[in-house]
């Protein structure tokens, strides 16, 4: 499809989950993107109008740049669906399931994609059990909630009940899950293909909100020094990963390999951040892919119902 043909474009950005002023910056880099390719882009915030004007104002097709809540979980990609527009990333089903960090773990556990240990968290829960039975330290996450928002890394166990206090503040399903350590990778995902892998390196505790836009003390490695051997087959496991979950158009899988190099995956993004700061277009980047080909690429991925 010619960069001219997509008819008036929506960028979905901002919205009103806790990652809006992450998804503002996305979506103006990508509004600049587009509008530099020749596409008759805008930018749409779900937050200060109706989507119904999506209608009115005659777009053709929506690139969603919004993430977390009423972006990345479903809402949208229905309402859309609804609408008979064209929209970039996974559809309803594969966008609700991936936001659940619970329900993807159970859909890998099931199809045998490798991922850490874990307990769900509530009042009732014996929390000393669960520290002892995952062991030290633990990773503790709101399960309906991205950019590490409301996540923590428990280092004693006494310290576990207020992790999840802390999490709960964000979602009522909260999850404790195994520590794995060893190298942090992350996985970009364009169509059918795996991008090169980057490697993460972060001074912090971990790869926290900080970390991952704003702090400059954080390491990237792409190429990511693995041997070609492994790297093939994981960017073949995490395209296994992100197509169980039903995920299609573009995204981005997260793992962990512990120190014997076997691989745990931790979530699947489908709407990942697209600042500069961002992953999907660093990968993309060493690809030969540069920002605006990406962007133009998704746009033509473009999901229709």
């Amino acid at each position: 499809m010619g960069k001219h043909n997509f008819g008036k474009v929506a960028v979905l950005l901002g919205g009103r989950s806790a990652e809006r002023a992450i998804s503002l910056k996305s979506g103006n880099a990508v509004l600049d993107a587009l509008c530099r390719a020749g596409v008759d882009a805008h930018a749409f915030d779900p937050r200060e109008q109706s989507l119904e004007r999506l209608r009115t104002k005659k777009f053709a097709r929506a690139f969603i740049a919004l993430h977390g809540r009423y972006g990345e979980d479903g809402t949208v990609q229905g309402a859309l669906e609804l609408m008979d527009m064209p929209y970039t990333g996974s559809g309803v089903m594969a966008s609700a399931l991936a936001m659940d960090k619970w329900r993807t773990k159970l859909l890998w556990q099931a199809t045998g994609v490798p991922t850490p240990r874990y307990a769900m968290l509530d009042e009732r829960s014996d929390f000393a059990a669960v520290a002892k039975d995952l062991g030290l330290p633990i990773m503790v996450k709101p399960a309906q909630e991205g950019s590490s928002i409301g996540m923590s890394k428990v280092m004693a166990a006494g310290d576990l009940q207020a992790a999840f206090i802390e999490a709960r503040k964000y979602d009522p399903l909260v999850l404790a899950e195994q520590f794995i350590d060893g190298m942090e990778l992350t996985v970009g995902i364009l169509g059918e293909r795996a991008l090169p892998l980057i490697r993460l390196e972060t001074p912090r505790v971990f790869y926290d909100y900080q970390a991952k836009y704003f702090a400059s003390d954080t390491v990237y490695t792409c190429p990511c020094g693995l041997p070609a051997a492994q790297e093939k087959a994981l960017q073949i496991a995490a395209l296994k990963a992100f197509e169980v979950l039903g995920c299609s158009g573009w995204g981005r899988v997260d793992l962990m390999l512990d120190k014997n190099g076997a691989p745990y995956f931790l979530e699947a993004n489908t709407s990942p951040g697209m600042t500069d700061h961002s992953l999907v277009p660093m990968a993309a980047k060493q690809a030969g892919i540069s920002f605006e080909q990406l962007v133009m690429q998704i746009l033509e991925l473009a999901h229709v119902a």
